[in-house]
């Protein structure tokens, strides 16, 4: 009696998005309590309940209503969702935020980009969270909405960070995430596709031969960011904390001069390479941050300012983005 093998499908062995995504759920939480000593989250808690949170939301899922009730609620939960947004956040205004989850409709939507002309950009293991507590301390800072691009995060970042030491950082790993998402959309599309849900909207995103994306600039905060500048012609001043830094750093590269000549950037605990056709940079390096010092790998700043990574006003020696970042 002979025994009849069925020959190895690969595909049966590949790690699914649904084993997947709560492991990156998980570790996207860690970035949350993270964000609350790196970021003014709790001023930005308190100014949400003094003034009462108005939201508007841009996207037929519910993900969105979780969104929402994330920011006004301070749910740790939803804001563990590792798919990425765009957030407008006015600090003197209602709708206080408005959330967009797909690049097309925050550039096409009368609400959308066209009523900002700043966009920040957190760190890349940022949550939703430490986001909108940037974007809130730039808006108060210009006495206008800004635009938070809050990062996706997935199995390429858990890898990166992992390198790096801990969760959030990592900063001389960065330019790792490109090669290591590029890899792990051959080897597990499945996996590779979580936290990745805003990227896949850029029209004309790069995927890999298994239709899972791959990034052009870096990360996805990269690509959505080069994009944005690609496709509009007023924005003047892009902010970066952190990693976010190198977001700016990438997606910049490659425009036309006349989109960088208009633009104003402001780096705060990493400086980045300055290119000789930017408008103007001011970049701001803390004397005691060891986290900013390796990440700026040489880059001298604008300013040395005497404190360390976080951004947190409520904590001694800290970089008040607030005043900073005020014209």
């Amino acid at each position: 009696m002979f025994t009849v093998y069925e020959p190895f499908n690969l595909a049966d062995f590949e790690v699914q998005r649904a084993q997947i995504k709560p492991l990156v759920s998980s570790l996207r939480f860690a970035n949350v309590l993270i964000d609350t000593i790196f970021y003014d989250v709790n001023a930005f808690h308190r100014a949400m309940k003094i003034d009462g949170l108005d939201v508007t939301i841009h996207a037929p899922r519910d993900s969105c209503a979780q969104f929402a009730r994330a920011l006004q609620e301070v749910d740790l939960g939803a804001l563990a969702n590792p798919e990425g947004a765009i957030v407008i956040v006015d600090a003197s205004a209602t709708p206080h935020i408005q959330c967009f989850f797909d690049v097309s409709e925050f550039l096409g939507a009368k609400d959308g980009v066209s009523r900002i002309d700043s966009i920040s950009v957190s760190g890349v293991g940022s949550s939703a969270l430490g986001s909108a507590a940037l974007a809130w301390n730039v808006s108060r800072a210009m006495g206008k909405p800004v635009a938070g691009i809050v990062p996706g995060y997935g199995l390429a970042d858990v890898v990166q960070q992992a390198l790096g030491g801990f969760f959030g950082f990592g900063l001389f790993t960065y330019w790792m995430k490109q090669p290591l998402q590029n890899t792990l959309a051959v080897l597990v599309p499945g996996a590779a596709s979580v936290g990745r849900s805003l990227v896949a909207t850029v029209p004309g995103t790069k995927t890999a031969a298994t239709e899972a994306p791959v990034f052009q600039h870096g990360s996805g905060s990269s690509d959505v960011l080069h994009y944005i500048l690609k496709h509009t012609d007023h924005i003047r001043t892009l902010v970066g904390h952190s990693k976010g830094a190198l977001v700016i750093e990438n997606a910049i590269a490659e425009q036309k001069e006349e989109t960088l000549r208009r633009l104003k950037i402001l780096t705060f605990a990493c400086s980045i390479r300055e290119q000789p056709a930017v408008g103007e940079y001011e970049q701001y390096l803390g004397i005691i941050d060891a986290l900013g010092l390796l990440g700026s790998a040489g880059n001298r700043p604008e300013h040395a300012v005497p404190t360390w990574h976080s951004t947190n006003s409520e904590m001694p020696l800290t970089m008040h983005v607030a005043t900073l970042a005020h014209p």
